[in-house]
């Protein structure tokens, strides 16, 4: 073809109503007819076509006609290779691709006679005069550091509202001794990471699911009655249960499960009290709670009250046993080192809504080179299932292999810091098993990598140096938040409510029924949801505001998400430190901060 007049396209746009509103927008659509070999007037009737599907095309942008370039003109060019050559026939990926542009790199030379080397540049990072990613090229980086998102999202282009960000750095909530600290770690040296707990209790690889008979769920739901029943019953020497059925005039201890007496949600008009199998079979009652001055309930709650049942059909509660926690984990050896851990938490998703580029983690990379924590501990998602690219299925890798790159990165990226790595699955990492429990990544370690990176489940309990932290990533704060009622004289912290109820409930997830975002297999919940112990510290990431909280003596953080929608989110920094077994038992988490990516 011949060379290409803007201007004559510019204006059979505008007969159409089509504008332009960004400089780079007449030598990007020049660069579209020399790249696909279209005549003017043929690119002119394919953005008008598609510019009528879109909400805000009469306006262009290079944005626009990246989108444009990806999900129409690229499709042609696939379809004229299938005519042209059998030889290219077949599903085509990147790679493909990029050999079909090497071997017909002769033909293009009338490309390279009407673009600048910038120009060609600019197509290949994608990137905007709004946009420059002159700071964040992956060559300027380790070359390690190879995930470009081109290589499975053709129009990925970074996040305009993520780098205008002000606030980064910023420190948003603080607890314990910050003053003076310099919050950095020395690279992993003499940290020690475990599993903590019996092996029956550890979970490290995947199982099958998806056989669960109801009976069997009944069971597991019977064992925890019983079990909390009888721990209760010890604490406050309890003589003996009563049946839930059995009318009594006079007050009478009863044990049970919280439900709620319809689908609906549960409100102070619809608590009944599901008895436990030994005493009540299994029976159920409605629970009057007017009598209550305090109270904070939630379906699933296993619950010792004293109340009066006169006619077998209701119960009228006039005092709930508070829960007991377990006791903290006091090691018996001698401990050998007792000097600070900084411990980094960050939560994903690692990558904008509006952008596959995955910035905010190139960020965070950055901040572990920096700062050398000595450990980091890494929850999921890191292929969130409700990124916008994932569910319109825009990308062109399988999840599998963009979640192994982006795992590359990180551990490859943070191999100089020498920290600690630790990975904890979530339910919306989309290429992995949607259970709960949720099992370990899988994923081939080099040799020089297996002493610091550690793949763990979804929830786990880590001993670091001696350190007990209980991890999950499930938003049990979002899920039991909606659940909750309470009932308070004073002033009333839902987040400290809720955090109680999971210290002395001892499970990492003790709502019955789940949020219908959970999937859960009970007779894998039995063996690996309980806490072992009462952790030292307990992460607990959330869509709820970020907080650090000490409850009951254990150290609660929600580090928030890396990232929020379009623009950034925070992590959390800790300080802790091994106590010696002959002192008193005090917090060994010495300070930690919530600050801005």
């Amino acid at each position: 073809m011949g060379s290409v007049c803007v201007e004559e396209l510019l204006e059979d746009l505008k007969v159409f109503g089509v504008g332009y509103e960004e400089e780079a927008v007449p030598d990007k659509l020049v660069e579209l007819c020399m790249t696909h070999r279209l005549a003017q007037s043929d690119l002119a009737n394919e953005l008008v076509a598609f510019t009528t599907t879109k909400e805000d095309g009469s306006r262009l942008t290079v944005e626009i006609l990246n989108v444009f370039e990806h999900e129409v003109l690229n499709k042609r060019v696939t379809k004229a290779h299938q005519k042209k050559d059998n030889r290219y026939s077949g599903i085509k990926d990147i790679n493909t691709i990029q050999g079909l542009i090497d071997v017909e790199e002769e033909e293009e030379n009338l490309l390279d006679a009407y673009t600048t080397p910038s120009k060609g540049s600019q197509k290949r990072n994608i990137t905007t005069p709004e946009n420059p990613r002159s700071k964040r090229t992956l060559s300027t980086r380790s070359p390690h550091l190879v995930f470009s998102p081109n290589s499975f999202s053709p129009s990925a282009t970074p996040s305009q509202k993520y780098g205008s960000r002000s606030n980064r750095g910023e420190v948003v909530t603080s607890f314990g001794s910050v003053q003076d600290m310099t919050w950095s770690g020395k690279g992993g040296r003499g940290s020690s990471v475990k599993l903590f707990g019996p092996p029956e209790q550890l979970l490290t690889k995947s199982y099958k699911f998806m056989f669960q008979k109801l009976r069997d769920i009944r069971e597991v739901l019977s064992w925890k009655i019983e079990e909390f029943g009888d721990a209760l019953k010890k604490r406050y020497k309890i003589e003996e249960f009563t049946s839930v059925l059995v009318p009594a005039q006079e007050l009478v201890t009863v044990l049970g499960q919280i439900g709620c007496d319809s689908n609906g949600k549960l409100n102070a008009k619809s608590v009944i009290l599901e008895g436990d199998r030994e005493h009540s079979s299994g029976g159920q009652v409605p629970v009057d709670l007017s009598e209550l001055k305090e109270y904070s309930l939630f379906p699933g709650q296993v619950v010792v009250m004293e109340s009066i049942n006169s006619t077998g059909g209701k119960l009228v509660a006039s005092k709930l046993y508070e829960g007991v926690p377990l006791p903290f984990y006091q090691s018996t050896e001698q401990a050998d080192d007792l000097e600070l851990q900084m411990v980094l938490v960050a939560c994903g998703p690692y990558t904008t809504s509006d952008s596959i580029t995955y910035d905010p983690m190139l960020d965070l990379i950055d901040i572990i080179n920096k700062d050398k924590p000595d450990v980091c501990i890494l929850f999921g998602p890191f292929l969130d299932a409700k990124h916008e690219q994932v569910e319109n299925s825009q990308l062109i890798g399988s999840f599998e292999d963009i979640f192994k790159r982006c795992l590359k990165m990180i551990i490859e990226g943070t191999r100089s810091a020498g920290s600690q790595l630790v990975f904890v699955p979530s339910l919306r990492d989309v290429h992995h098993d949607f259970i709960y429990p949720q099992p370990p990544f899988s994923y081939e370690l080099s040799k020089d990598d297996k002493q610091r990176v550690h793949f763990v489940s979804d929830p786990c309990t880590l001993a670091i140096n001696g350190v007990i932290f209980g991890l999950t990533s499930t938003d049990l704060l979002f899920h039991m938040g909606a659940e909750e009622i309470s009932s308070s004289s004073g002033v009333s912290d839902r987040f400290t409510r809720i955090l109680k109820h999971v210290l002395t409930q001892r499970s990492y997830y003790p709502l019955y029924p789940p949020s219908e975002e959970m999937n859960i297999d009970y007779e894998n919940f039995y063996n690996y949801v309980p806490l072992p112990v009462t952790p030292d510290v307990l992460i607990v990431p959330s869509e709820l505001r970020y907080f650090v909280k000490d409850v009951l003596g254990c150290v609660c953080v929600n580090p928030g998400r890396l990232t929020k929608g379009q623009v950034g989110g925070t992590y959390s920094r800790l300080y802790v430190q091994r106590q010696d077994t002959e002192e008193e038992r005090k917090s060994p988490c010495i300070a930690a901060q919530v600050v801005k990516i």
